[in-house]
């Protein structure tokens, strides 16, 4: 599939080519808006990926160009405007998807995948054709299970036959999907990649003309016997598939690591150059506030001083340098907007600038540790087998998780007082794994057992009120009734027999952090704005992305960007209220099951029973304390998952 990227950002462009095209995308690059539009009006592209600060034509109105010139290709934009307003702006135009850098990379790559899927004729993941399969997600091909060695051409041409069976491409359509305009193939070209496909297909027991030919007109995949040739949707949940799936999934989990290591030697090579880059900045930067000291900014050295640190901050947060992101998007807030910045504010904004340039300067190599949104993540163990423990851990780094071990309860409620972290993380652990073993007891004389040590399972509930977001894997020789109650009631997520293999337990631990990686997206609406303004900090520690509206009338754009897991309403808002936003809700077949509650400072028994009626999931009532509220939302999110497994 063929991806523009609008871009002016050299190190960005060296890290989305990257990794676009080692999933098989053909990317044209160019490097300023009217380019954009000169390629985006003359090509086909799949999807449109456009920074919003470019050269000469700014990102939003060259997406209102395309939108307004009747282009419905799916368009991303980039940016480092982290604010509900920037988000409007940019879904008013015309955008489909809304990015702030910086971003992770895992995110930023299934946005695209899932804005492809939706302009895709085929929408699905596998990509079915009788007994091929290919799976665009982990880029693996089969043919009756057998895996096939394709070159990065083969495979998009493979593909792109699958996405649209049911039609013939020409040769030249060929070309201008699979190559990018700067290349100049000739029709040999094309007609050499499909007769070495065809041997490859062949031998993996493929028919020789599963490929087939209609001379003169192009290249389409033959119709199956004794099958219907719709694609992927009628046998996608099949049983050998998903058993493929399985397997395929695992194999990609082993590669994690090295791929891991692999990106993290490319933003190495990266940072050489960007580096010293990035200091020039920041030596621009500092003599535009120099210049502060003895005249106010003009508008040009203002909205050229805005773009250097808007840049700056973006490419530091993709390269996990947090702290100095931080500072130059502190000197981007003092240059941005109407009223420019005073002399007085020189001396900070210097400041500012000296500390920047320090972070940079001490920045020599990129850690795995300062990646954004934990790609190494933490697993805690406690278990007092050592070998039991040492065999989860090697199994858990072969898929990228990093772990810290206590052998004792002592050592683990100290771990739970101090909280260490390894050398290289700052984050809390992505997974929880206790090892419960029977407690030893003793039988007095009148006949009562006690239990003659700390009971074990109350460890679960520690943990659980420690990291109220981070699922509990417990292990027990316990398996009565009432135990089962007392781990699930006190935080445990999944509970395995004491026989469980370690690479069982792993297995079910990928499973469980694969179901708990992406946190939920919770939007709320409410006209407080004070009430707003406390919402993130009052829910981080569940690890939600909120997401807050005081505006109901942008109620509809902002749902649909943000594509919220749940939503929260208030009842009484201007212009149009909370009962009706449901309403609207309800009606639209795509949001019928988006769990929905109220959290109003109505009490009575009228307001929640017109809630429910146009349907509502739960009512809360004013003033609400957080682990309330997270409840509410983790008991709904819950309750979904159920649904839909």
């Amino acid at each position: 599939m063929k991806i523009l990227l609008v871009e002016d950002d050299e190190p960005l462009i060296a890290v989305l080519t990257k990794s676009l095209t080692a999933l098989h995308y053909v990317v044209d690059v160019v490097n300023d808006g009217e380019m954009g539009w000169n390629y985006g009006s003359t090509f086909e592209y799949d999807l449109m990926v456009l920074d919003v600060m470019l050269p000469k034509l700014d990102g939003v109105s060259l997406c209102q160009r395309f939108r307004s010139h009747g282009d419905t290709t799916p368009i991303l934009l980039l940016t480092a405007q982290d604010s509900s307003t920037a988000r409007v702006q940019g879904l008013d135009a015309g955008a489909d998807d809304y990015v702030v850098k910086p971003f992770d990379r895992a995110e930023l790559i299934a946005r695209i995948r899932a804005l492809l899927r939706r302009g895709s004729t085929n929408p699905f993941t596998s990509l079915v054709w009788g007994d091929l399969v290919l799976n665009t997600s982990t880029c693996e091909v089969t043919y009756n299970g057998q895996p096939l060695t394709l070159t990065a051409k083969e495979y998009e041409l493979l593909e792109l036959l699958l996405r649209d069976s049911q039609r013939v491409y020409s040769t030249d359509e060929i070309l201008d999907r699979l190559w990018s305009s700067e290349e100049y193939p000739s029709e040999a070209t094309v007609r050499s990649h499909v007769r070495r496909l065809r041997q490859k297909l062949a031998v993996a027991g493929a028919p020789h003309d599963l490929i087939a030919t209609v001379h003169g007109r192009g290249y389409f995949l033959k119709a199956l016997e004794n099958s219907s040739t719709l694609p992927a949707a009628t046998v996608q949940k099949s049983a050998p598939e998903l058993c493929l799936t399985s397997v395929v999934s695992e194999r990609f989990s082993d590669r994690r690591l090295d791929s891991q290591q692999q990106y993290l030697a490319f933003l190495n090579q990266t940072w050489t150059t960007t580096k010293p880059n990035s200091l020039n900045q920041v030596a621009m930067l500092a003599q535009t506030v120099r210049a502060l000291h003895v005249n106010p900014l003009t508008v040009q050295q203002q909205t050229e001083a805005h773009q250097v640190a808007h840049k700056l901050a973006g490419n530091l947060g993709m390269f996990g340098l947090t702290h100095a992101m931080q500072l130059a998007r502190q000197l981007e807030s003092w240059l941005i907007g109407d009223a420019p910045p005073q002399s007085g504010d020189a001396a900070l904004m210097e400041a500012l600038a000296i500390e920047l340039h320090q972070e940079i300067d001490n920045a020599t190599a990129i850690q795995l540790c300062q990646l954004p949104n934990g790609h190494s993540p933490l697993l805690l163990i406690m278990d007092s087998d050592p070998n039991f423990s040492q065999s989860l851990e090697a199994i858990a780094k072969t898929r990228g998780i990093q772990t810290a071990i206590a052998t004792t309860i002592a050592e683990t409620e100290a771990w739970l007082r101090s909280a260490p972290r390894p050398s290289c993380s700052d984050q809390d652990p992505a997974a929880i794994l206790l090892r419960l073993p029977l407690m030893p007891t003793q039988v007095n004389a009148n006949g009562k057992t006690t239990v003659l040590e700390t009971e074990p399972v109350s460890l679960v509930q520690k943990f659980a009120q420690r990291y109220p977001a981070v699922p509990i894997l417990v292990i027990s020789d316990r398996s009565e009734l009432s135990d089962r109650l007392k781990i699930a009631q006190w935080g445990g997520k999944l509970l395995l027999e004491s026989s469980a293999a370690p690479e069982q337990v792993i297995i079910a631990l990928t499973q469980l952090l694969r179901k708990s990686h992406t946190p939920a997206n919770v939007m709320v609406v409410d006209d407080d704005l004070d009430w707003l303004a406390t919402l993130p900090t009052l829910l981080k520690p569940w690890g939600f992305n909120i997401t807050t509206l005081a505006d109901p009338q942008q109620f509809w754009t902002v749902l649909q960007t943000v594509l919220p897991d749940v939503l929260v309403l208030d009842v009484n808002m201007p212009q149009i209220n909370g009962f009706e936003l449901c309403q609207i809700l309800r009606s639209d077949p795509q949001w019928q099951r988006l769990p929905v509650l109220f959290l109003s400072v109505r009490t009575d028994f009228n307001s929640q029973n017109q809630a429910f009626t146009v349907g509502a999931d739960d009512y809360l009532c004013k003033p609400v304390v957080g682990v309330d509220l997270a409840n509410r939302i983790l008991h709904r999110l819950q309750r979904v998952q159920a649904w839909s497994s």
